[in-house]
């Protein structure tokens, strides 16, 4: 069987990624999962630290999105699928646009929000093959995409 290229986007701030990833190796699922960098300093200052500071916020932020740029475009488009996870917390920019990226590419994807954003993020949600609420339902997709298994 085939491995899965399964590419996790979204927002860093809870422990979403770790049940996806541990939920589909207690399965043994065949797939590879990839990430933004969650270090939120880290993601911040990478291109600052690395290519030189900036006196202006907005070149000292430029930089950085530019180099994260590069692991994400990359990611996602060697990705089969891409799941984009929402949180009530933040506003995530990067994440409706990680969507609208592996959407372009003709990605399959699949949305992840509470019910509460439903409203907000109907576009999303409408370029999506599978909008879930929760890890353990996006294991569940997976294991039957891969597998043609449900769990009952």
């Amino acid at each position: 069987m085939q491995d899965w290229h399964v590419y996790l986007s979204g927002e860093i701030h809870t422990d979403w990624r770790e049940r996806i990833t541990e939920g589909c190796e207690k399965l043994d699922l065949p797939i590879s999962f990839a990430a933004p960098v969650t270090d939120h300093d880290a993601s911040d200052d990478c291109g600052a630290v690395i290519l030189g500071g900036e006196e202006k916020k907005f070149w000292y932020d430029n930089k950085g999105a530019k180099m994260n740029a590069i692991r994400t475009r990359t990611l996602i488009e060697q990705s089969d699928i891409v799941v984009v996870r929402f949180g009530d917390k933040y506003k995530q920019w990067n994440a409706a646009f990680d969507a609208g990226y592996a959407a372009a590419l003709g990605k399959s994807l699949i949305i992840l929000h509470d019910e509460s954003l439903t409203h907000p993020l109907k576009e999303v949600d409408a370029a999506a093959l599978a909008v879930a609420e929760t890890s353990e339902q996006v294991v569940e997709i997976l294991r039957y995409v891969i597998r043609g298994e449900l769990s009952r």
